[in-house]
């Protein structure tokens, strides 16, 4: 009798990036993040990534760092969300692709605005769902949003918009030619990078009560 021939079960929707598709996007991301804990406060960062994405490495520097999988994360520490971490402890936070799974994104976006300290940055990359290189990743299970989406989200969890800052990275469609850039043409770049600032507004006291003189007439 023959063997019975079980479906195949399909890879997790993040395992894509673990494929030479999924490099050629992560190829440029580690010197954007270089960048972004070298500009920042010193403080300890934290960055959440996905399979196949390499960890920043700072010297001196205090990381924690998390990889997505289907239900949470695990590296430092095994958890989902809420994260088991002190608010307002990291001076950066890198998302990198961490939510193109559309995991709890506003649970994510809201721990990320608890764990910020004030001025800290919050640095998240994501698929453009604009780019032809969207061919390479269709039927995977990945979910690409658009900057406008993603800044509402941000919006959402409290963060300022005025300090966004967007790039475009990674190749059109050749998998190995991957650049950076912010003219029309890199809108067209596989991934999507913003970076922004936790702001805190400080109260505005009352104003102080000015003492009346009677003046005898």
């Amino acid at each position: 009798m023959p063997p019975v021939s079980r479906p195949r079960q399909p890879a997790p929707p993040l395992e894509w990036f673990a494929t030479p598709a999924g490099q050629g996007v992560l190829a440029l991301e580690g010197a954007a993040m270089a960048r972004v804990l070298a500009s920042g406060p010193a403080l300890p960062w934290a960055w959440l990534g996905v399979p196949g994405a390499v960890a920043p490495e700072t010297a001196g520097r205090r990381g924690v760092v998390l990889r997505r999988h289907a239900h949470g994360f695990d590296g430092a520490l095994r958890c989902g969300l809420p994260l088991p971490l002190a608010s307002e402890s990291f001076g950066a936070l890198l998302l990198q692709h961490a939510l193109d799974d559309d995991f709890e994104v506003r649970g994510l976006l809201d721990e990320c605005a608890r764990l910020l300290t004030p001025g800290g940055t919050l640095w998240l990359a994501t698929l453009n769902p604009w780019s032809p290189y969207r061919a390479r990743w269709v039927r995977s299970g990945l979910r690409a949003r658009d900057p406008g989406r993603w800044q509402a989200s941000l919006l959402r969890a409290g963060f300022a918009l005025n300090s966004v800052r967007l790039q475009w990275l990674g190749p059109r469609w050749r998998v190995a030619h991957g650049e950076a850039g912010v003219a029309a043409a890199d809108r067209l770049r596989a991934g999507i990078a913003l970076a922004i600032n936790k702001r805190v507004y400080a109260a505005i006291p009352p104003k102080p009560l000015r003492n009346l003189r009677w003046q005898a007439s």
